[in-house]
């Protein structure tokens, strides 16, 4: 059975499997992507961190819903945070929720605001320490990007600090949690809590810097631009200006700059992954799939930086296949997998620009 097969007006159906196989059919409908990696994980972290990916994708319905205030969005997502917390009062907050959807939020969004009782009441079958990692998370999450969605994106964001701080209310808190859950899970990996929790920052900023790169255009149709304008105006282009009726030699020297960027922070996300043992090949693997799409992805970008279209940079099933295989051969081998990571993104690099993800003032600011 698909989610795509269900009715939004019998959301129960869902109901009638177990909670892995009801967090599976949702995952398949809201992201393909986790829907194949969130999989590999050892069968004591896949509920966990598929809810935990449920939890986030229901803070960004909130947030994407176009029929939704400001005010509105910020009831909504005080709301869920407390739910999250306490499991409480999930069904009066659906049932206020899912009629204010609009058609521009995808069905499988819809059945997943309908069915936010069951993902709750999943949520809290986990232990303390992993409903912690979970609620502060979502907080984070919910209480940072309202500050962006009330600015006016249309010319971008002002430097390339707020674009790290977008990133880490996106993606870079998802990372400390999944680090946390991990270290949750193994003795062994909790040696590296500190130096997991900093890397894990960078690995979600790598990936959502990728997104925001392949979406450029996307977004653009929206009105809505992530780019830092600093960045840009540095090579002398105007993000105001950004259009996709022509090509201008300096927006695409600007986005090499980011390329580099997003290129170290995948380096970091590397290192990350190396911290992982060798023989915990599931979260290996989740790790790394997600790690190898993002590289290539960045190389597709930067071979065609006149691109107009997000389906033009969007990596081929076979990409996905020879990324899965490859990491599946080598995954336990730290010194191969760095020779495969240097060797597949050694053109990501921008010589003239050399900056220290470590060091930035943004990063430190995190």
């Amino acid at each position: 059975m698909s989610i795509t097969q269900l009715s939004l007006e019998n959301p129960a159906s869902l109901s009638l499997g177990s909670d892995d196989e009801f967090q599976a059919l949702l995952l398949e409908g809201v992201s393909r992507t986790f829907a194949l990696t969130i999989p590999q994980l050892p069968s004591t972290l896949y509920s966990v961190v598929a809810n935990a990916y449920l939890l986030c994708r229901i803070v960004d319905t909130i947030e994407d819903e176009v029929s939704l205030s400001a005010k509105q969005k910020k009831h909504f997502c005080e709301g869920f945070i407390a739910i999250v917390k306490t499991g409480n009062d999930t069904d009066a907050f659906a049932a206020e929720l899912a009629p204010l959807l609009s058609e521009q939020t995808i069905p499988a969004e819809h059945i997943l605001i309908q069915v936010l009782p069951r993902v709750i009441a999943i949520t809290h079958k986990f232990t303390p320490e992993q409903i912690e990692a979970l609620a502060t998370c979502v907080e984070t999450m919910a209480e940072g990007m309202p500050i962006f969605q009330a600015q006016n994106l249309h010319d971008g964001l002002a430097t390339l600090a707020d674009m790290d701080r977008y990133c880490y209310y996106v993606a870079g808190c998802v990372g400390e949690m999944l680090a946390k859950l991990f270290c949750c899970y193994s003795p062994e990996i909790a040696q590296h809590k500190d130096e997991l929790l900093k890397l894990s920052v960078s690995f979600g900023q790598g990936l959502q810097m990728t997104n925001i790169l392949k979406d450029i255009w996307d977004d653009a149709e929206r009105g809505v631009c992530w780019l830092p304008q600093d960045i840009f105006t540095e090579t002398g282009f105007e993000l105001k200006n950004l259009s996709t009726e022509y090509s201008d030699e300096k927006f695409r020297l600007g986005l090499s700059h980011l390329i580099s960027i997003a290129h170290g922070h995948l380096h970091n996300a590397l290192k990350y992954t190396q911290l992982l043992p060798a023989h915990e090949t599931g979260i290996r693997n989740f790790c790394l799939w997600a790690l190898g799409m993002a590289v290539l992805t960045l190389k597709k970008i930067k071979q065609q930086l006149d691109f107009n279209q997000s389906n033009q940079v969007k990596i081929t099933r076979n990409s996905v296949k020879a990324t899965i295989f490859a990491t599946r051969l080598i995954g336990r081998n730290n010194t191969l997998l760095s020779l495969l990571f240097n060797l597949t993104s050694r053109e990501l690099k921008t010589p003239d620009w050399i900056y220290s993800i470590t060091s930035s003032k943004a990063t430190q600011d995190l």
